[in-house]
């Protein structure tokens, strides 16, 4: 079966832990922390694995925490090449407010890659045969260049793979002009790469419409957090709306919607349906704490919920 390989440039350990309230200047009591593999392409990788899939994910790794990293991937039986690089594998710290309801997510700054790390990278995705699909989600850190996207791309097109890119930023702007297959901005990433600073609800499917039109990117899914998400192409303009769910944590939720998508179409279903699945994926991992990801039980239960919906056509 042709395989999904996910990229990611800046993994991270995602601490995840909860305090009765936030107070500033005091010391606070936080629960016994939850540690997980994270960053987009992990994330997405786990996801699949999840849903009954299975990805093969290239990241880098170094130091202490980086070991810990492998060891908690493995433990996941998730297919992974390893880069070695010099400087330590990062953390996030993701705090929930039990008094509230909030979190409060704390992203630590991308750990440099070197060019020789980059290139081992690249050359474990050269290495890598029957490949359908290459996703490279997440942040770039110091040292990668924004043309990394047009170095993948060479490669998807050589293996007649699709590209598909959830960045943000320049990045995502470089990104956008290297023949990809799908891209998933939220609302805030739409406008940038249409150059607005804010988009009325009516002006979204026409922004995303002329980005796929002046650009090389065929599928654009916008992710609209509880709206659910807008398919575009240049056929299509859909949105699929999610039943509402009683949250828990809406880290990696975008990750697992696009881990839906992809496992719904690596397995034949039409780019409606998958959609459709990933929102039922991305929906399904907000009832879950931390970085837990979607559950296959709760990512069905809503799948067929929305499904019995009619999709909203915009116009």
């Amino acid at each position: 079966m042709p395989q999904i390989v996910t990229i990611t440039f800046s993994p991270c350990i995602d601490k995840s832990t909860s305090v009765f309230q936030m107070v500033p200047e005091k010391k606070l009591k936080c629960a016994y922390p939850k540690l997980e593999p994270g960053g987009g392409g992990i994330n997405i990788a786990r996801a699949i694995k999840k849903l009954g899939g299975e990805a093969i994910t290239i990241y880098p790794a170094g130091g202490y925490t980086g070991k810990y990293f492998n060891d908690l991937l493995e433990k996941e039986n998730v297919p992974s090449i390893i880069i070695e690089s010099q400087n330590e594998t990062r953390e996030n710290i993701i705090v929930r407010d039990e008094s509230s309801g909030r979190q409060y997510r704390f992203g630590m700054p991308g750990n440099s890659l070197s060019e020789t790390e980059i290139q081992g990278i690249l050359l474990a995705l050269e290495r890598i045969n029957d490949v359908a699909y290459v996703v490279v989600s997440g942040s770039l850190p110091p040292g990668v260049p924004p043309d990394i996207f047009a170095r993948i791309a060479i490669i998807a097109k050589k293996k007649k793979a699709k590209l598909i890119v959830d960045t943000s930023g320049q990045a995502l702007k470089h990104a956008i002009r290297e023949g990809l297959f799908l891209v998933k901005p939220n609302l805030g990433e739409l406008s940038f790469i249409a150059g607005k600073n804010y988009l009325e609800q009516n002006d979204i499917a026409n922004a995303a419409k002329q980005i796929i039109e002046k650009n090389k990117c065929e599928v654009i899914v916008v992710s609209m957090g509880k709206e659910g998400a807008l398919l575009v192409t240049k056929d299509l303009e859909l949105k699929f709306t999610p039943p509402v769910v009683k949250q828990k944590s809406t880290v990696g939720a975008g990750d697992s919607m696009v881990a839906g998508i992809i496992y719904s179409l690596s397995n034949g279903e039409e780019l409606e349906t998958a959609v459709q699945y990933g929102v039922a994926c991305g929906t399904a991992a907000t009832l879950n704490e931390g970085t837990e990801l979607c559950r296959l039980e709760d990512a069905e239960r809503l799948f067929n919920i929305i499904k019995e919906k009619m999709p909203e056509k915009i116009y």
